[in-house]
């Protein structure tokens, strides 16, 4: 799913390449799509995209009308598998066609809204000002707008694993499954601690990788499309630390990088780096293998060489 850094380097594009021009039309190419009725999709017919914001994990697009005194927003949520592609070429973009959701016509090119998923969970709403987008506000708090004393007392405000309340959108806005790898791989800590039990030397070690990790990945995306829309938003890059890097060396110490997974997410980790050398246990293998589970990495490591 896209997080702060990949939708920060979409709302950068977008308005690179389409600010202030009109939108022509929409085209829904899935009935699932868009999820609201009023105000219709052709109210935003002939308006001018004014803005492009980030609330939590969804992009708005701000659109005002000649004689019309309110703005209407669209908001994209690409779920997990949803991706934007501009095209200037009057082309569809090539991902087969049962893969695109929406076309938005614009002067310039259009821009595509495709879901490389059957799924169908990437949607559109419309809203009518400031009052009716805020009820699509989750809550969390947007890191680089937050003191660390609110984001501290907003992590420590319910006693769940680190993970867990970095992923949650009504604790922090936009931060997911690959880049909380990153930051708590930056930070030294287990994705298992309980916020509750973190000294105040951890939180703010946390709250420092949290802010130094997502502005890095920003920049370094930013920086790579060159002023190009970007059609290659994913969730692994060669560069990272820890995500998508199982078994992998970590690149403070050498070590193999670990996981766990449950439901449909995975932690990546360093055990010498975040959990003092202790194996977390992946439910699904820990309970299959019972007693015969490592307890600690150097064990693990010990098993292998056998």
């Amino acid at each position: 799913m896209p997080e702060f850094p990949d939708l920060e380097v979409y709302r950068y594009a977008i308005e690179e390449h389409l600010g202030s021009e009109r939108l022509e039309f929409v085209e829904p190419r899935s009935p699932f799509f868009l999820r609201t009725h009023e105000p219709p999709l052709s109210d935003l017919f002939g308006s001018r995209l004014v803005a492009t914001t980030r609330l939590g994990k969804q992009l708005c697009l701000h659109f005002e009308a000649d004689g019309r005194d309110e703005t209407i927003v669209a908001v994209l949520h690409l779920m997990i598998a949803g991706r934007l592609r501009f095209r200037s070429d009057g082309k569809e973009p090539n991902v087969g066609p049962k893969s695109v959701l929406a076309r938005f016509a614009f002067g310039p090119g259009d821009l595509w809204v495709t879901e490389a998923s059957p799924k169908r969970r990437a949607a559109l709403r419309l809203c009518r000002g400031g009052s009716q987008l805020a009820e699509l506000d989750r809550g969390g708090l947007e890191v680089f707008e937050s003191s660390n004393e609110e984001l501290a007392a907003r992590l420590r405000s319910e006693n769940r694993t680190l993970k867990r309340a970095l992923t949650d959108p009504r604790l922090l806005a936009a931060i997911g499954n690959a880049y909380s790898d990153e930051l708590l791989w930056a930070a030294q800590l287990s994705p298992t601690t309980r916020t509750q039990s973190l000294t105040e030397e951890s939180m703010a070690r946390l709250l420092a990788a949290i802010r130094t990790t997502l502005a890095e990945w920003r920049d370094k995306l930013h920086a790579e499309r060159r002023g190009a829309f970007p059609d290659k938003v994913t969730a692994f890059h060669p560069d990272m630390a820890v995500h998508g890097r199982f078994e992998q060396p970590c690149r403070r110490c050498g070590s193999a990088i670990q996981r766990i997974r449950y439901a449909s997410n995975e932690a990546n980790y360093c055990p010498p780096c975040q959990t003092d050398g202790v194996l977390l246990r992946d439910r699904s293998l820990s309970q299959l293998l019972k007693g015969d589970w490592p307890k600690t990495f150097e064990e693990l490591e010990e098993r292998k060489a056998r």
